[in-house]
């Protein structure tokens, strides 16, 4: 967490990517289960969160939500060689990727330990995608 919050600190508002980065109605929760595959077409549900975003923040709330790793690993370099980012996007994607994945980290280390929703060890490796995403 204190690398996370070391990056956060340094962050500053970025570059101003306007005009370089196209808006796009996204779901905005990348929970797999939201997305339907019937062999042919992508089916997007559940909208609560929806609303104007970009293609490089849905990518990074795909690859970094915990349910795209947490029990059946998710292969994000090859399901990222399917779009074709211009550079602007690809530095959002990183810099989205690394926010999301501190803020399941804190999502993760608050969790009731009592009742835990996710398998023993997940906040750990949850720690150790965020330290990846910051090298």
């Amino acid at each position: 967490m204190d690398s996370g919050l070391d990056w956060l600190a340094r962050s500053g508002p970025g570059t101003d990517t306007r005009g370089q980065i196209a808006p796009v109605f996204g779901p905005g929760d990348g929970n797999l289960a939201n997305y339907l595959w019937d062999g042919f077409r992508v089916r997007i549900v559940d909208f609560e969160d929806s609303g104007r975003s970009d293609r490089a923040f849905e990518l990074a709330e795909i690859t970094e939500h915990v349910g795209s790793w947490v029990e059946h690993p998710f292969d994000v370099p090859a399901f990222l060689e399917h779009f074709d980012l211009s550079p602007a996007e690809t530095s959002r994607l990183r810099e989205s990727r690394r926010l999301l994945a501190l803020v399941w980290l804190f999502l993760l280390a608050s969790e009731a330990t009592e009742n835990p929703r996710n398998p023993p060890g997940t906040v750990e490796r949850q720690a150790g995608r965020v330290l990846e995403l910051l090298a």
